[in-house]
């Protein structure tokens, strides 16, 4: 049995696939849409740095990341880390999804889960000194 129409057919997947974006596509700001109500806007930052031996630092919901990773894979770039308010982990997983992420966090210890996306923060709109 040749191995040559196998070769050929994993060939022809890959090149159907989406290339994946780059890491550093996510670096930076975002600003985070946490609203419960729409009507009632609840936004927080959060800042991302993706480091080439794929881990993830930076800040959410002003609390400092920690364990982060971040994987490029299958057209999508993802990041998965934890982040603590002092009296439990909250685990949050998200995903650019064209110019902005959508992620979402778990609170064990506070029994939820919210869903929320993000975007690149307004820098126009921002008073000048």
């Amino acid at each position: 049995m040749s191995i040559l129409p196998l070769i050929l057919a994993a060939a022809i997947h890959a090149l159907g696939q989406d290339p994946s974006p780059a890491p550093d596509r996510l670096n930076g700001t975002w600003s985070v849409d946490l609203s419960a109500d729409p009507a009632q806007p609840y936004l927080k930052s959060m800042t991302l740095t993706l480091a080439e031996d794929g881990t993830v630092s930076g800040e959410f919901y002003d609390s400092a990341i920690q364990a982060g990773r971040w994987k490029a894979q299958s057209g999508r770039l993802c990041v998965a880390f934890r982040t603590t308010d002092g009296a439990g982990p909250y685990h949050t997983a998200a995903c650019l999804a064209g110019d902005r992420v959508e992620g979402q966090t778990w609170a064990e210890h506070r029994n939820f889960v919210f869903v929320w996306n993000a975007e690149r923060p307004d820098l126009s709109a921002a008073p000048r000194p």
